[in-house]
């Protein structure tokens, strides 16, 4: 019989789970493996076991769940015959609830708060995030509604648009200034203006 392993799926999730709290807390600088062992209510030689490193348990899970969000979140948007408004829900819905929801993957991820050296497995999923961005901009190609962009162009822009909003959400500073409430409205709004602009 093999020997069963020491250190299962379940702990590997309490350790993601105390990581994103401490990061969410007290910032980057209040992770290490100490801190996340005793969080997770487990030993450092749970982390080192299932992560390598501290610095593999940023680049290699945490980075990576919040690419595994989006690709997940988005597979269980449905696809209606307005492609245009189901592009703006990816955005709304998925984009705008990992920031919210997620912070500290968010920050990790995009606005890259500590140094990511990115190995094959955060690479794949990062891929396959961006390859349900692009399917959902295909969509608008094949509707008509990309004028002279190529995927490629619309899917960047799209994007930077998506990290502009969730970055000043975030800040707490620009939003802010809208009326209670109208955060999400104005998402919409400036995601539907990207996609008119493809057209202009």
């Amino acid at each position: 019989m093999g020997r069963p392993r020491e250190h299962d799926e379940t702990t590997r999730t309490a350790l993601l789970g105390a990581a994103e709290r401490i990061v969410a807390a007290g910032g980057p600088g209040a992770l290490s493996v100490r801190s996340v062992a005793e969080a997770a209510g487990t030993t450092t030689r749970a982390v080192y076991s299932l992560f390598g490193s501290k610095d593999g348990l940023l680049a290699e899970a945490l980075a990576g769940d919040a690419f595994e969000f989006l690709s997940e979140e988005i597979d269980k948007l449905s696809e209606t015959d307005d492609p245009a408004s189901d592009l703006v829900d990816v955005g709304v819905l998925v984009f705008r609830r990992l920031a919210r929801e997620h912070p500290a993957l968010y920050r990790i991820a995009f606005q890259r708060i500590v140094p990511l050296e990115a190995g094959p497995e955060l690479t794949a999923a990062r891929q396959q995030a961006w390859g349900r961005l692009v399917h959902r901009i295909e969509r608008l190609e094949t509707a008509g509604l990309l004028g002279q962009k190529t995927v490629t162009e619309a899917a960047i822009e799209f994007n930077a648009m998506m990290e502009g909003l969730a970055n000043a959400e975030l800040r707490g500073a620009v939003l802010r200034l809208l009326p209670a409430g109208s955060e999400e409205a104005t998402w919409r709004s400036a995601l539907r203006t990207v996609i008119r602009g493809f057209t202009s």
